[in-house]
């Protein structure tokens, strides 16, 4: 069973997730918060698979409230996924680095709600093309001299070049068809890449290749 807890300010917001992800299979939602320190003490107590979480709360907002669950060791099975009413919301940089495992928009289909806390919980992380896209740009625009690219070192070449295109946007679907490999192939290098660089998913994998410099400003593929 996959429990979820929902963290958003607006009762008529939380009330249409929880009515649509309990009635799935296999999904439950354990609580809901008002704002992030309700969401704090929540996940604290209940551990959940995936908090959906609201960026703007009062009290403490969702970034607060990612950063403090993501730095936590204890919680570091929980997911976040951001819940924003624009896809190309100004904090989408900050909450990728705070540890966020994607962006959600509010006013998102039904069943694409359902497939992304499926796929979040799997370990995929949930960046739709414009927000990829977006983040890369923010990585470009803030790049510094990147950090030394030690931590790459117990990566196969393949496994570096496999990060390189998840840090360009590219799908497993994509990377497997730019290496011409399986779709299958791809999610493993994917999978075995994030274990070694000790990753919390997809969207760190994407931090990491600008600030080792294994992706620079402008390789947008």
């Amino acid at each position: 069973m996959t429990r979820v807890l929902l963290a958003d300010d607006q009762l008529l917001v939380r009330a249409g997730f929880r009515a649509l992800l309990d009635a799935q299979p296999g999904i439950e939602v354990v609580a809901e918060a008002a704002d992030g320190e309700e969401a704090l003490i929540a996940v604290r107590e209940l551990r959940p698979d995936i908090v959906l979480m609201d960026i703007r709360m009062p009290v403490l907002d969702g970034l607060a409230a990612t950063r403090q669950i993501t730095e936590d060791p204890r919680l570091s099975a929980v997911k976040v996924v951001m819940l924003t009413t624009f896809e190309l919301d100004e904090y989408v940089f900050e909450a990728i680095r705070s540890g966020a495992s994607g962006f959600l928009v509010k006013d998102t289909e039904p069943e694409e709600l359902v497939r992304a806390v499926r796929a979040v919980v799997e370990g995929d992380a949930l960046l739709s093309p414009g927000v990829t896209r977006r983040l890369i740009a923010e990585f470009a625009a803030r790049s510094k001299e990147p950090a030394a690219a030690g931590t790459l070192s117990g990566l196969t070449e393949r496994e570096r070049e496999v990060m390189a295109l998840v840090g360009i946007g590219l799908s497993n679907e994509e990377i497997a068809r730019r290496l011409v490999v399986s779709p299958l192939t791809a999610k493993t290098h994917v999978s075995r890449t994030m274990v070694k660089l000790g990753a919390r998913d997809r969207a760190q994998l994407v931090v990491l290749a600008y600030e080792t410099g294994l992706v620079r400003p402008g390789w947008l593929g």
